[in-house]
């Protein structure tokens, strides 16, 4: 399955949280425990143009090189256009990608890994603005099924992990939550949190 439409359907969402993003807001607390609003860009912004870069050379240098600079929306839309460009490449699919440690992947694998970071994030940028998120079920989907096929490994989550500990979502709960929970997040952190939706 093509995941890049629904991909960057979401990567659209985000550009629209952060749209109206303040100085003040970049302190917010966000679900990432180690992560201010501000921290969470700059890691969004370094994934997007490492997956670009690992997207269009087979493997990306630096995965941790982005900046905000005085304009965070314009930083993060760029590199989202940067993200998108990369896997609309002729052969991005089938193309051999290597993405950090983990390994080297099919690019369709790759997209796949990309679209679970930007769902899952996308509710972490709404839940620390405050704001409603409503990707679309199509994503969610996509990236359950593919978190669905990662290992509950306990030592590779954690703090040091690219996932935190499962939290145990029932198995009726909505598709985002239950995603949610796979990648280590409550899906009532906003309302622990004192956050409200708008």
């Amino acid at each position: 399955m093509d995941l890049r439409q629904p991909n960057r359907a979401v990567l659209h969402l985000h550009e629209q949280l952060v749209a109206t993003v303040s100085t003040a807001d970049l302190e917010r607390p966000t679900p990432c425990a180690e992560w201010n609003l501000g921290a969470l860009l700059q890691h969004l912004i370094s994934e997007n143009h490492a997956f670009a870069e690992a997207a269009t050379h087979g493997a990306a240098a630096d995965w941790d090189g982005g900046s905000l600079g005085d304009d965070p929306h314009r930083a993060l839309a760029d590199s989202i256009a940067a993200v998108t460009s990369a896997f609309d490449r002729e052969g991005m699919l089938e193309r051999e990608v290597a993405i950090r440690d983990f390994g080297t992947f099919p690019g369709s694998t790759v997209v796949g890994m990309h679209l679970v970071d930007s769902v899952v994030h996308g509710w972490d940028l709404a839940s620390a603005l405050g704001r409603r998120y409503e990707p679309e079920p199509e994503a969610v989907r996509a990236a359950l099924r593919f978190m669905e096929s990662v290992p509950d490994d306990p030592e590779g989550r954690g703090p040091d992990g690219p996932f935190d500990k499962v939290v145990p979502v029932p198995q009726d709960a909505p598709p985002l939550h239950r995603l949610l929970g796979l990648t280590g997040r409550s899906p009532d952190w906003a309302a622990k949190a004192g956050t409200a939706t708008r």
